[in-house]
């Protein structure tokens, strides 16, 4: 996604729910939501009644952010997602899901979206035997994706591994007891995406244009 340098926690906040843009730290009593569970700014505190298209694009932001893609990315698995046979909503997030920087980590390398993608770019994973380093890369079923043997001992991806050793990994993953190889069982089901967002409004906003 493009770079954003302002305070991660703002945007949380403007969403009302935890994206676990700062990985562990969301879980602790310094997460911002915790503190000031109300939107940045000077009327933050204020309740304003959203207009229809003001909740498609809430809703549409709260997914681009958790995912940490831009919205030309977002726009590309839309229309991919429209133009296929399945549900448009459910194909949307199956497509956000085997990115290879949100597979990453889901298997617990990174602590946060963020740095598992960093972790990708540094060339730290395989697919099926083969160094692949663009984040964007959508595995599919029956991928093994692997640490590589060089990097195992990587002082990043040790300390990512031991941040994250009480995640739990998705049932469409089947992980090694180390957790640095994971086999793409199935496609993921909406129900299975720990997201709280209506996705029938991205939908609707995407339908508009």
């Amino acid at each position: 996604m493009a770079r954003y340098t302002g305070a991660l926690c703002k945007k949380c906040r403007r969403e009302g729910a935890k994206l676990f843009l700062k990985g562990e730290r969301c879980n602790t009593g310094k997460c911002a939501i915790e503190r000031r569970a109300y939107a940045p700014g000077q009327h933050g505190k204020n309740k304003v009644k959203l207009s229809e298209y003001g909740l498609q694009l809430r809703a549409k932001q709260k997914t681009k952010t958790y995912y940490r893609v831009s919205e030309s990315q977002f726009r590309k698995y839309y229309e991919k997602a429209f133009a296929s046979k399945g549900v448009t909503s459910e194909v949307l997030f199956q497509y956000l899901e085997t990115r290879l920087d949100n597979v990453a980590y889901r298997m617990g390398i990174g602590s946060s979206r963020a740095e598992a993608r960093q972790l990708v770019g540094y060339g730290m994973l395989e697919v099926n035997g083969r160094k692949v380093n663009i984040p964007s890369y959508i595995v599919k079923v029956g991928d093994v994706i692997k640490i590589r043997e060089d990097k195992k001992e990587n002082n990043a991806i040790k300390t990512a591994l031991e941040k994250t050793a009480s995640r739990n990994i998705p049932a469409w993953m089947e992980a090694n007891k180390e957790r640095t190889e994971v086999k793409i069982l199935r496609l993921p089901a909406r129900e299975e995406v720990d997201l709280d967002v209506q996705e029938n409004l991205i939908i609707e906003l995407y339908s508009k244009n």
